[in-house]
Order: structure tokens, then C-alpha cells, then sequence
């Protein structure tokens, strides 16, 4: 953690010239796009996967249909039309996966009091009024929601809340591309999950919120320049 710790200073460090007061906020920024940047090969891994998926959609709803009543059986068949077609059931779920340890890292580092043996300076540095290591119940608590603290969550929670909208409307699309029997509620569930951040980031450090908004602010763009030719052949589809 020390390590890290000291690596994350180097960058703010970097900064603090040209930002002053806001340069760890931005280092947060910057070592969020440099880490997704990183994980770009997974989540053009996970993109075709999905493609894959939706093409196979109407061969895995016919054995759905044709093993209803034999789970098991329609468990292997899924499987095998899945290998046989090289599409991997967890490609999707790569970069999700990949970033959790640099979640909890950023969570690390703005919640813990002291690092090797040292005050943990990291805690001292703040977004406008707000300190990095708070959490929103302390903004609330030191003026309310539009106090110079509680401003600033808002901000970040608009942006959230802005990138989860059009990820809802997105997903929604897809999930309902991806429907089959069976699973009717499907279409109408996973898109909620995209407001699940918003929620967390109610709870977590101001700087892991930012981390959050940050990646969900990447995750949103990405996905639409890897699905941007899907995109494209369903408008034309709408139109005609």
C-alpha cells in the first residue's frame, strides 16, 4: 500500500503546479483513464463475446424451448454451442472483474488513517470544499446538501446520474435484444444495474466516488464506439 501511496503522490506531485489545490482529484482522473486504458484488450474482448451472444440468441431461445423441461440437458447444449462457436459466457464480465482491486485499492487509500507508519496526508486533500476522504453523510452534516461540501456531491452524483441514464437507455436496448423465453423480466431488470453506482458512491470516499464516475463515464463511451456498428444497423432497421 506504502508503494502505491507513493506512486500516487509522484503523480499529484506532477500536477500540483498546474492545479494546485485540485491536483489529487485530477491524479484520480488520470490514473482511473490510464487503468481503463490498460483493460481496453478485455472490453473489446467482452464486445465481441456479446456480439457473439446476440447472433447465437435465436439458437440458444430454440433450445431453451427444446430442453425446458431437462435443465441439465439444456445447461451442456448451451455449453457446447458456446464452445463450438468460441464465445466465452464470462468475456463480458472481464473488465468488471479486472477492476475491483483498484476499487478497493482507491478506497484503501483515502480511508485509512495512516500508511507504513505515516499520517496519511492523502486524507488532507479535497475536491473544492469537499475532502477526498469524506464521505456525503459528512457533507451533509457540515451545511446540508447546499453547503460548499454538499455541492460538490451533487455534482458528481448529476454526473453519475447522467451517465447511468443513458447507460439505462442502452442497456435496455440490448437486454431486450439478448430476450428469451423464460426470462421475461430480463429486459426490465439488468439495465437498473446502472444506477447501482449512484448509489454507492453515496457511501464510499469522495475519491473513490470519483473514481466511479470517472470509470462509468469511460465503460459508457466505450461501449458505444465498440457497438457503434450495432448501433448503426438497428436505427437502419427502425427506419425501414
Amino acid at each position: 500500500m506504502s508503494t502505491v501511496v507513493h506512486l500516487f503522490a509522484l503523480l499529484t506531485g506532477a500536477l500540483e503546479p498546474l492545479l494546485a489545490g485540485s491536483a489529487t482529484a485530477v491524479a484520480i482522473v488520470v490514473a482511473t483513464v490510464c487503468v481503463r486504458a490498460l483493460l481496453h484488450p478485455l472490453a473489446r474482448a467482452g464486445a465481441r463475446a456479446e456480439k457473439a451472444r446476440a447472433r447465437l440468441a435465436p439458437r440458444t431461445a430454440e433450445l431453451r424451448r427444446r430442453y425446458a423441461e431437462d435443465p441439465e440437458r439444456l445447461r451442456r447444449a448451451l455449453l457446447e454451442l458456446h464452445a463450438g462457436e468460441g464465445v466465452s459466457p464470462a468475456a463480458g464480465c472481464l473488465p468488471m472483474l479486472a477492476q475491483l482491486p483498484v476499487f478497493f485499492v482507491m478506497y484503501r487509500l483515502f480511508t485509512a488513517e495512516r500508511v507504513g507508519g505515516e499520517p496519511n496526508e492523502l486524507l488532507e486533500d479535497r475536491l473544492g470544499a469537499a475532502p477526498l476522504g469524506g464521505v456525503y453523510a459528512d457533507a451533509l452534516g457540515a451545511g446540508g446538501p447546499f453547503g460548499a461540501q454538499g455541492l460538490v456531491y451533487l455534482a458528481l452524483f448529476a454526473v453519475i446520474a447522467a451517465v447511468a441514464a443513458w447507460t439505462y437507455r442502452r442497456a435496455r436496448a440490448a437486454a431486450a435484444r439478448m430476450e428469451v423465453p423464460g426470462a421475461p423480466g430480463l429486459a426490465g431488470v439488468l439495465p437498473l444495474l446502472s444506477f447501482g453506482t449512484l448509489v454507492t458512491a453515496a457511501f464510499v470516499p469522495l475519491a473513490a466516488g470519483l473514481y466511479l464516475a470517472t470509470t462509468t463515464a469511460w465503460t459508457a463511451v466505450e461501449r458505444a464506439l465498440l457497438h457503434r456498428d450495432r448501433d448503426r444497423d438497428d436505427r437502419a432497421g427502425n427506419a425501414g
